[in-house]
């Protein structure tokens, strides 16, 4: 959808619009402004910039794109802040019982409440604010500077202006007391004043302060770019650009997939995109190089002295008394350093400092030795060629007990133990010749007894346990039970009687069998067997 007076343009027209667009995007060349004359940002996109044909746009416009239709009942009026309406001088009936005011009431009083209201005692009574309802508009009701007085900025300016002034007066004053020194200490005569020359140096050195403040007064506008403003009112200014165009984005220094994470949002990058490249040709080296250098990181160590601070039970606020916790953490830095050099000085001082320019002794320079050595004329050594060893940090040769020997110094089947007494049992007491002789004595009391247990194992021959028959008169003696039978047996006769107790396991038939008793099962019976007579039946299962 393009204009409709758009014509046709040659191959030259056309480059020469879109130099022009160029221009216009870089502040080289005036912004094009619509039929209201207000400038055109040449950033918006021509399908935004351009009017629809059945509009009849006869140049570039962006009323298209603006509510051009308002409404009438619409108003961009504002409260009257603070004005009333009446006084009154005693309490009303249905007014405020707080402060008198009709427009309220004592749920929704702004006033202090006094220990009694003016409902009873009908003093202080307050004036009738003045209550007005508007119809706001989308815009007017989220216009921030709506019914905002600039008058009221004055008192701001006048500040800014009175400082300046004494600015200018103190410096004035110090650069005379510095002349009158300067004159006082040249002069050779009492009386003397103030030369022509004097007074010429004087305008010219308060010119050049008055050109400092000046300059300093521009400092914030150092880094704003001029653009040239050709308005219907013919006004020029300077504006803040926006970002050049040919500066190069966070996200195309580093295109590797697993590179730096770039937020689209809010267009930061916290890592570095080039760890690897040289740091004297690096431009940028993410946004963290910002966070943890400089003036931040000391931000954050006073934010952090704080909250620790307040844990421990100090009064102390970073947002509520920033002054008061910025002494504090100076106070804690410098209390810290001379702490820190007060132990480094008592260690320096017990230890001795190996940084120190001082010349060490020779014995430290050459190595710990106590070995003396002689030479003879040709520089043969004549006595200590032998290596001595080392003294070790630990006790050596601590001799406990008596003993005259080390723990350690003997070793018998897997286990240290005194070579003097040879004994295993650490810290024991020493008893010499006659302590090895005993522990000979009792070794070979050991080995006796083992060989003579092997002989006695080798002897002995196991034989098969016999079970005889513990019952009746008429049975063999040597009759010998097969214990397996007699376990089968007591193991029957225990179901045999479970199903006689129990009353619904027992049958109606009697099953008569003409199989013999074996000796097992007799054994069985009589051992299970309760004799009435037997006095420990009564602990029986």
């Amino acid at each position: 959808m393009a204009t409709a007076s758009v014509a046709f343009k040659s191959r030259e027209d056309h480059r020469k619009q879109l130099e022009l667009e160029e221009a216009r995007k870089a502040g080289l060349a005036p912004a094009e402004v619509d039929e209201d004359g207000k400038e055109i940002n040449p950033h918006i996109p021509q399908y935004m910039s351009s009017a629809p044909w059945y509009l009849n746009a006869e140049r570039p416009s962006l009323k298209h794109q603006r509510k051009w239709k308002s409404d009438p009942n619409y108003t961009k009026s504002w409260y009257d802040r603070g004005a009333k309406i009446y006084q009154a001088d005693k309490y009303r009936k249905g007014a405020c019982e707080n402060c008198g005011a009709m427009t309220h009431n004592a749920k929704s009083c702004m006033e202090r409440p006094p220990k009694l209201g003016a409902k009873w005692t009908g003093k202080s009574i307050a004036a009738d604010e003045k209550i007005e309802q508007f119809e706001l508009d989308y815009d007017g009701k989220r216009d921030r500077w709506n019914g905002y007085d600039a008058a009221s900025y004055v008192h701001v300016v006048e500040r800014y202006e009175a400082r300046d002034e004494a600015r200018k007066k103190y410096l004035k004053e110090q650069q005379l007391k510095k002349l009158e020194e300067k004159n006082n200490n040249n002069q050779n005569k009492e009386g003397d004043v103030l030369s022509d020359d004097d007074d010429e140096d004087l305008e010219d050195a308060l010119k050049v302060d008055e050109a400092k403040v000046d300059e300093s007064n521009q400092m914030d506008f150092a880094k704003v770019e001029k653009r040239v403003r050709t308005t219907g009112g013919g006004s020029t200014g300077t504006v803040r650009n926006l970002r050049i165009r040919e500066d190069t984005a966070k996200y195309l220094l580093n295109l590797d997939v697993n590179s730096a994470y770039y937020d689209p949002k809010t267009r930061s990058m916290r890592e570095d995109p080039l760890p690897d490249m040289d740091p004297n040709e690096k431009f940028y080296a993410g946004d963290n190089q910002n966070r943890l250098s400089g003036q931040a990181l000391e931000f954050k160590n006073l934010n952090i002295h704080a909250w620790e601070s307040f844990e421990k039970g100090h009064d102390v606020h970073m947002q509520a008394a920033p002054s008061q916790a910025q002494l504090l953490y100076k106070n804690y830095k410098i209390n810290k350093e001379q702490l820190k050099s007060k132990t480094r000085e008592t260690i320096m001082e017990k230890y001795g400092n190996a940084a120190s320019d001082e010349a060490l002794p020779r014995e430290l320079l050459l190595g710990q030795t106590e070995r003396e050595v002689e030479y003879d004329r040709a520089g043969r050594i004549v006595k200590g060629q032998e290596m001595s060893l080392p003294k070790s940090k630990y006790e050596e040769d601590a001799h406990i007990n008596n003993h005259t020997s080390i723990w350690g110094s003997w070793w018998k089947d897997h286990q240290w133990g005194y070579k003097c007494c040879k004994q295993t049992i650490r810290s024991s007491y020493c008893t010499g010749a006659a302590g090895i002789e005993a522990a000979e004595a009792a070794g070979d009391l050991m080995r006796a007894n083992i060989a003579r247990k092997e002989a006695t194992e080798d002897a002995y021959k196991p034989t098969k346990e016999k079970r005889l028959v513990t019952w009746g008169t008429d049975v063999p003696e040597d009759l010998v039970l097969d214990q397996s039978k007699v376990t089968e047996a007591l193991r029957k006769e225990d179901e045999r009687r479970r199903e006689e107790k129990d009353e619904r396991k027992r049958k109606y038939n009697v099953k008569y069998t003409s199989d013999e008793v074996t000796p097992e099962e007799m054994e069985a019976y009589k051992m299970k067997k309760i004799y009435h007579d037997d006095p420990m039946k009564e602990f029986l299962h």
